[in-house]
């Protein structure tokens, strides 16, 4: 027996009523108190909010305050993920801007959806984007976050939501109009192109650990250990993970046509890749430069070996402890014009450089990470996201960097 306050829904104290409550009841209600409490701590952490939406089976967590948030965040998972990997990220993200952002969690590719294939998934994930951007009709500006496979998820679909703008622009620059026949070479007419992603503007495209190159070349999945046998094996095993195996592995060559991941490091008739890419305001590669034993140094950072920095010269960050290295590349040659896929030889030192060349036509921030003398290293794949809290806890400063040098 024991009596209970009972408050109104406003949060004022309402006539005090003395009644009987069995046991049972009265656990129930100690309950609800317990969640209110709960609730209320997370609106002082930027009033966090999540929406269920079991229909389209998507999660979305955005904040309380403002209600017309400026800046939809896509996070995708890698293989065998789920949107639950970006949970600790996302509220990284909540944290730091609690009024700008929509931060949508992908659940369209998880658990054995991961096997359907990049260009599956990159189609479904575009959907989803577009389905999204309707319920949050205030964004006028997106980003993607993807780990690993989920990264190449995210350049497809990119390319699916591309759309190319070319503006008219006055030169009044002597050294811009390249015509001889020009009759006023100080107005000149220029073509500008931009582009949006599902029409809004593009910002920054991260990816963490992400297999670029594919998993085919030498010493790109290290638990091989660079045995060129092993890797000939698993290349030919590659239907083991369904269509998706065959596009790590490049071993996807359907009537003549290059493999999936050789074609979007280039502009085609069909599909913009590099433009959509192109359009971001930056690009961003987080690399695990050690104890990642899935995808190699080199395929997640989009470098060549000999390009590699030297391990003795890597220097760990003051505030980001796990960081030792950070360089932003200028584009090597800039893609400014649709290019059909380029005859190919399927030898693998031809094909992973073209797709070097390809991809770093654009300006990367690349981020070497590395987790050495932590507990966690031997699941450095999932820690340099914090895949679980309790397992992974030791890369939230990668986390971090990426949350402080976001542009909104």
């Amino acid at each position: 027996m024991g009596s209970v306050e009972l408050q109104g829904t406003t949060g004022r104290r309402s006539s005090l009523e003395i009644v009987n409550k069995s046991g049972g009841e009265l656990k129930e209600m100690n309950s609800a108190k317990k969640s209110n409490k709960k609730s209320s701590y997370f609106r002082k952490f930027g009033c966090l909010k999540i929406e269920e939406n079991n229909e389209k089976g998507s999660v979305v967590e955005t904040t309380g305050e403002p209600v017309n948030p400026t800046h939809l965040i896509i996070m995708v998972n890698g293989i065998v993920g789920s949107a639950q990997d970006w949970k600790f990220a996302a509220k990284q993200f909540l944290k730091k801007y609690p009024r700008d952002v929509v931060v949508h969690r992908s659940k369209v590719n998880s658990s054995m959806l991961t096997f359907d294939g990049v260009d599956v998934m990159g189609d479904r994930l575009a959907e989803e984007v577009v389905s999204v951007k309707k319920r949050h009709p205030s964004v006028q500006k997106i980003s993607f976050v993807g780990h690993s496979l989920g990264g190449l998820i995210a350049r497809y679909a990119i390319a699916r939501l591309y759309e190319r703008d070319i503006t008219k622009e006055i030169s009044h620059e002597s050294g811009n109009c390249k015509s001889d026949e020009s009759e006023d070479k100080d107005n000149c007419v220029q073509e500008k192109s931009t582009g949006t992603i599902a029409g809004l503007e593009p910002m920054n495209f991260i990816t963490f650990a992400t297999p670029h190159l594919g998993s085919r070349f030498h010493k790109q999945v290290p638990m091989f250990c660079g045995f060129y046998t092993l890797e000939k094996a698993a290349a030919r095993i590659a239907w083991f993970l369904g269509r998706t195996g065959k596009h790590l592995f490049l071993t996807d060559v359907d009537d003549g046509k290059p493999p999936l991941l050789f074609q979007m490091t280039s502009d085609s008739e069909n599909l913009n890749f590099i433009s959509a890419l192109e359009s971001f305001k930056r690009r961003v590669a987080y690399a695990n430069a050690s104890f990642d034993h899935i995808v190699g140094w080199c395929t997640s950072s989009l470098r060549r070996r000999d390009e590699l920095p030297k391990r003795q010269h890597l220097l760990r960050h003051e505030k980001y402890p796990h960081i030792v290295n950070v360089k932003t590349t200028e584009n090597a040659s800039p893609q400014h014009e649709i290019s059909e896929v380029k005859a190919y030889d399927s030898k693998s030192n031809y094909m992973e450089e073209e797709m070097i060349r390809g991809l770093t036509k654009l300006s990367w921030e690349r981020v070497d990470v590395n987790l050495s003398g932590s507990m966690q290293r031997f699941v450095a794949h999932s820690t340099i996201q914090v895949k679980i809290s309790c397992i992974n806890s030791d890369g939230a400063d990668v986390v971090q960097h990426m949350v402080d040098n976001f542009i909104l």
